[in-house]
C-alpha cells in the first residue's frame, strides 16, 4: 500500500488534517508539542487507498529534540512513497525552512499551504503558482480545519507519488556550497550504501549531527578527518561555527523565496491578539486572569455536575428500589443485577455528569489558544522549582488523563527533566480524579472545597518538584515556546475530541466500572469483602479515620480512578454519602484518593517512559504524600 507522510512544524495543522480524512484518531490542540508518537491510518480518498502517517512537528533535521529525532528517522528509514510538507502560510518564512530541507531527502514532495485564512487576516498574500515553480513541486492551498483543499492536496500527493517526482534543490552561498560539494564527493559511496542522500548526509556532518557522525566512523573513520577540515575552511571566515553558518544560508534562502512569492500589506493598526496579550500575558495581571479563567471552568463543571448528577441518581435510586421490591435479595441473580446496575448507573449518573463539561471546558481552551499563554506565564513557576517550562505542556494534558501526559515528557530534552516531570505529572488531577473531587467534595462540602483541594495540589506538585530538583540539581535551561494565534473553535472539531477522549472511558473503563461493581457484589454475596476490609482497616480506619468499608473500593481504583467513588455507593449501601460519612472522612477520602497509587495504565506508562524503578518510584512517593496529606487533612478538621 502506498505510503504518505504528514510533516510540518509544530502547531501547523498536521493533526487537523490528519483526523479530517483519517476519523479523530489523534490528539489535537491550539499549542505545539501535542504529538509526541506518529500515528498511522489507512485512509481511501477517491477510490485510492493508502497508509496516512501524522508525524511529530519538527522545525529542524538538526533538532536534538527526541520527537523531532522520531520524525527525522522515520523519513529516513520507513522511505514514503510521497510526503506532504504542512505549513503554516501566516509564518510563511520560517515554515519554508523546512521545506528547503525536505527537499534534500529526495523523496516526492507536495507542499499543503495550511492556514490561508490566518495568513489574509495578517495581510500576507501568497503567489501559489510562483511558489510551486520555485521549488519544483505542487503547492496547494488550503484550510484544513474548514475541510478546504484538503481532496486537492491527497490527489497531488498521490500523483507524484506513481510519478516519483521531486522538486529543485536550494544551493548556498558560493564559498558555503563548494565546501557542500567536496564533502558531497567523499560521501557518494557512503551514502549510497546506508540509502541516504548525499547532499544530506553531507549537511548534517557539517552541522555537527551526533548520530551522523557517529553513522560515518563506523563506516569511513578516515574520512572524519576531511569533515572537520571543511568544517574549519566554512568557520573561520564567516567566524561562527559550521552548523550557524549552515544554518544561516538557509535562513537566507528562506527569507528570499517568501520575499519572491509573497507580499505583505502593512497593518495600520495593533491587532486584537496583540491589544488581548497585553492583558493576558502581563506579569501581575496574567496571573490573575489565569486563577479566573479556571475558577470559571470548574464553577462551570461542577454547577452543570450537580444540577444533572441529582435527578439521575434519584431515578436508579428508584429502580434499585423497584428491584428489590420485586426480588429475592438473598438470591445469587439478585445480587448478579444489582452489581450491574450499580456499576451502569454509577458511569451514568456520577462520572458523565463531571466527564463531559470538563472535557469540553478544556477543548475549548485549547482551540482558543489560551493554553501556550498559561504555559509562557508559568514558565518562570516552572523554573523556581528546577523544571523546565516546558513541563508545563505534559501537565496541561494531565488534566485530561495522566497517561498521555507522561508520554508528553519525550519533548523533553533530558532525562533529569523527563523522570522528574513524569513523576510529577502522576500528581495532577486527571478526568477521573476530577470526578472524584466534584462527585464527594464538591457536591456535599461545596465548590470552594474543590477550589482548595486544587490549590492544595499544586502546593504539592511545587514542593515535590523542588525536592526532586535538590535530588537532582541541573541548570534549567528558558523555554522556547511558539505562541500560537486565537482561533475560533470549530464545534465540529471539539466535539470530535470530547468523544476522542470519552471513547476511552465509554470502551475502556466503564466496563471495568460494572465489571468491578459485580465483583465487588460477589465479595459481599460471598462474605469476601468483610475479610478484605479487615485485613487494610489499620490503615484505612486506624491512621485514617475513614470507615472500614472503604478499604475495598480504594484496592479496586487502582484499576481505573472512576471504580474509587463508584464502588463507594455500592461499599456503603447509598449513593447519600454524607449520611454514612462525616466532613472530615468525604475530604480525606477525597485527598487520599487523588494523590495514592496511580491506575495501572499511568504505572505502565511510566515503566514504558522511567523504567521500573522510576515507575517503582513514583508508586512510593505517590501513596506518601497522599497518607501525608491526608493526615493533615484530618489534623486541620480537628481544629477547625
Amino acid at each position: 500500500m502506498m505510503k504518505i507522510a504528514l510533516i510540518g512544524q509544530p502547531n501547523c495543522g498536521k493533526s487537523v488534517l490528519f483526523n479530517s480524512v483519517a476519523g479523530y484518531k489523534t490528539a489535537v490542540s491550539n499549542f505545539p508539542g501535542t504529538t509526541v508518537e506518529y500515528v498511522c491510518s489507512d485512509v481511501c480518498i477517491d477510490l485510492e487507498e493508502f497508509e496516512l502517517v501524522d508525524l511529530p512537528g519538527i522545525y529542524s533535521f538538526s533538532s536534538p529534540e527526541k520527537h523531532e529525532l522520531l520524525t527525522r528517522d522515520y523519513l529516513l528509514n520507513q522511505k514514503p512513497d510521497a510526503v506532504i510538507n504542512i505549513l503554516d502560510a501566516s509564518v510563511l518564512s520560517r515554515s519554508l525552512e523546512l521545506t528547503i530541507e525536505l527537499l534534500d531527502l529526495d523523496i516526492p514532495l507536495v507542499v499543503c499551504l495550511n492556514m490561508m485564512d490566518e495568513a489574509e487576516r495578517k495581510g500576507i498574500q501568497i503567489d501559489v503558482e510562483h511558489l510551486s515553480s520555485d521549488l519544483g513541486v505542487p503547492v496547494v492551498p488550503a484550510i484544513s480545519i474548514r475541510g478546504q483543499g484538503i481532496p486537492e492536496l491527497f490527489q497531488a500527493a498521490v500523483e507524484v507519488a506513481r510519478a516519483g517526482s521531486k522538486g529543485k534543490s536550494f544551493h548556498f552561498s558560493r564559498d558555503v556550497e563548494e565546501k557542500v560539494a567536496e564533502l558531497m564527493s567523499f560521501l557518494e559511496e557512503t551514502a549510497d550504501a546506508v540509502r541516504l542522500p548525499a547532499r544530506l548526509f553531507a549537511l548534517q556532518l557539517l552541522q555537527r549531527d551526533m548520530e551522523f557522525e557517529a553513522l560515518l566512523r563506523k563506516l569511513k573513520p578516515k574520512l572524519l578527518l576531511d569533515v572537520e577540515r571543511l568544517r574549519t575552511t566554512i568557520s573561520e571566515p564567516h567566524g561562527r561555527p559550521s552548523d550557524m553558518v549552515v544554518s544561516s544560508e538557509r535562513h537566507s534562502l528562506a527569507m528570499n523565496l517568501f520575499e519572491h512569492v509573497a507580499a505583505v500589506k502593512p497593518r495600520e493598526k495593533r491587532s486584537l491578539r496583540d491589544r488581548v496579550d497585553k492583558y493576558i500575558m502581563h506579569p501581575v495581571l496574567g496571573y490573575v486572569i489565569l486563577g479566573l479563567v479556571l475558577l470559571l471552568f470548574f464553577s462551570l463543571v461542577f454547577t452543570f455536575g450537580k444540577v444533572v448528577e441529582t435527578p439521575l441518581l434519584a431515578l436508579f435510586q428508584d429502580l434499585s428500589g423497584h428491584l428489590s421490591e420485586h426480588m429475592n435479595r438473598e438470591t445469587l441473580i439478585f445480587t448478579v443485577v444489582k452489581g450491574l446496575v450499580e456499576g451502569f448507573s454509577g458511569g451514568i449518573a456520577i462520572v458523565l455528569p463531571y466527564l463531559v463539561p470538563f472535557l469540553l471546558c478544556l477543548s475549548l481552551l485549547e482551540d482558543i489558544g489560551y493554553l501556550p499563554r498559561a504555559a509562557f506565564l508559568m514558565d518562570s513557576i516552572m523554573h523556581r522549582i528546577g523544571l523546565h517550562g516546558k513541563s508545563i505542556i505534559p501537565f496541561v494534558l494531565g488534566y485530561g488523563c495522566n497517561v498521555p501526559a507522561i508520554m508528553g515528557v519525550r519533548i523533553l530534552e533530558r532525562g533529569r527533566d523527563r523522570f522528574i516531570t513524569a513523576v510529577l505529572s502522576t500528581f495532577i488531577p486527571c478526568a477521573a480524579r476530577t470526578t472524584i473531587i466534584f462527585a464527594v467534595v464538591a457536591f456535599y462540602l461545596g465548590p470552594l472545597y474543590a477550589v482548595l483541594l486544587y490549590l492544595i495540589n499544586l502546593l504539592v506538585i511545587a514542593i515535590a518538584g523542588k525536592v526532586l530538583s535538590r535530588i537532582m540539581p541541573e541548570i534549567t535551561p528558558g523555554m522556547v515556546l511558539e505562541i500560537p494565534s486565537y482561533k475560533a473553535p470549530n464545534i465540529w472539531a471539539v466535539l470530535n475530541k470530547i468523544w476522542f477522549r470519552l471513547r476511552e472511558f465509554i470502551v475502556i473503563a466503564w466496563p471495568l466500572l460494572i465489571a468491578g461493581s459485580l465483583i465487588l457484589s460477589l465479595f459481599d454475596y460471598l462474605q469476601l469483602s468483610e475479610m478484605i476490609n479487615r485485613i487494610f482497616s489499620p490503615f484505612t480506619s486506624g491512621l485514617l479515620g475513614l470507615p472500614e468499608a472503604v478499604s475495598i473500593t480504594l484496592i479496586f481504583g487502582i484499576l481505573r480512578k472512576e471504580l474509587t467513588v463508584i464502588m463507594l455507593v455500592q461499599a456503603l449501601g447509598t449513593t447519600d454519602f454524607a449520611a454514612v460519612m462525616s466532613n472530615e472522612q468525604l475530604f480525606v477520602f477525597t485527598v487520599f484518593s487523588l494523590f495514592y497509587i496511580p491506575c495501572l495504565a499511568t504505572l505502565g506508562m511510566l515503566r514504558s517512559v522511567i523504567g521500573n524503578l522510576g515507575m517503582g518510584f513514583a508508586l512510593v512517593v505517590n501513596t506518601s504524600v497522599g497518607t501525608v496529606i491526608a493526615l493533615i487533612s484530618r489534623i486541620f478538621f480537628r481544629l477547625g
